[in-house]
């Protein structure tokens, strides 16, 4: 359903308001998965020669293993990466999707609904604006996540502060964007798949099934409904993300010589690791995402529409 707000507010009040209310979502949702996240990098970068014992070997297993060998609070390594990239990646990919799909639409009938090409659209170009700005908390994210796995003593980065400066200075400011190409096919690819689904399902839901907007039961449903289909879709270029953003020095980097390398040693089934920590991970975040999101936008509209209600009362 097209938003009312959208014609309301006018552009720019609406797209703020929505990016405002998409970051405080999902910076709570990050705070509350991110172990998941820190398992799902941890099975990603494990490369296990043949015969050998892989270290990681599901998300519980991998989650009980780092806390075990590195302490509880290694599973939140990357959180304050982490939490920078959901304020600006997440403002941008979730807050600007409904503009740019009701742009994207044009004005609608009443009882009409944006097609389902038109949300994977308004999807892909908002999830690819979201990252190329934010690639740089990613890239930074990752490294945290995955030096956790070394003795502290050999931990390259002090912090996530410490990590921009050193590969600023050992690779300038495009380092910052070393895999920006996969990450904007990935992030563009996950979130269409993800804000679309959630929009189709939250339709389906509300006008096929009769289900309530406002409960609690409809945004959960549709939201793990939403992250598997942003899993199945995203998994491989996440994987190959993963593997670019983590390059040791001397490592090749470029996505084709990955991708060679991950067939040549690996396998196609290289491109799905984690697949079962990455589904519980978004779809546990698509969960807290729309949850939160949900009830911040009806706490927003309900106060909007007071403020409104006594701005009229006082005009007359």
């Amino acid at each position: 359903m097209q938003s009312r707000r959208f014609h309301e507010e006018g552009n720019a009040a609406y797209m703020i308001r929505n990016m405002l209310m998409a970051n405080t979502a999902a910076m709570l949702s990050e705070t509350l998965t991110i172990p998941l996240d820190t398992a799902k990098v941890r099975l990603q970068i494990q490369k296990v020669e043949p015969g050998q014992e892989p270290k990681y070997k599901g998300i519980f297993q991998t989650m009980g293993r780092v806390t075990a060998d590195e302490g509880p609070l290694a599973l939140w390594s990357g959180l304050t990466p982490g939490l920078q990239r959901q304020f600006i990646n997440a403002g941008l990919r979730v807050g600007l999707y409904v503009p740019i799909r009701d742009m994207i639409c044009g004005p609608l009938k009443p009882g009409e609904n944006p097609t389902l090409f038109q949300k994977i659209l308004a999807g892909l170009a908002s999830g690819a604006i979201g990252i190329a700005v934010a690639n740089p908390t990613d890239v930074v994210k990752i490294r945290m996540q995955a030096q956790g796995r070394l003795p502290p003593e050999q931990r390259p980065y002090s912090g996530s502060m410490d990590c921009y400066k050193k590969i600023i200075s050992e690779k300038g400011v495009p380092g910052l964007w070393v895999g920006v190409g996969p990450n904007m096919a990935r992030n563009a690819i996950i979130n269409s798949a993800e804000l679309a689904s959630y929009d189709q399902f939250k339709q389906i839901a509300v006008q096929k099934l009769g289900m309530d907007p406002t409960a609690k039961t409809t945004h959960i449903s549709c939201a793990f409904g939403a992250g598997f289909v942003a899993v199945c879709f995203g998994s491989p270029v996440d994987v190959l993300k993963t593997r670019l953003m983590n390059a040791t020095p001397g490592q090749k980097t470029g996505a084709f010589n990955v991708i060679g390398e991950m067939l040549r040693n690996e396998g196609p089934k290289a491109f799905y690791k984690g697949f079962t920590v990455n589904f519980l991970r978004i779809g546990s975040w698509n969960v807290g995402l729309f949850l939160f999101l949900e009830q911040i936008k009806n706490h927003m509209d309900k106060k909007i529409d007071e403020q409104a209600a006594r701005l009229g009362l006082d005009k007359k």
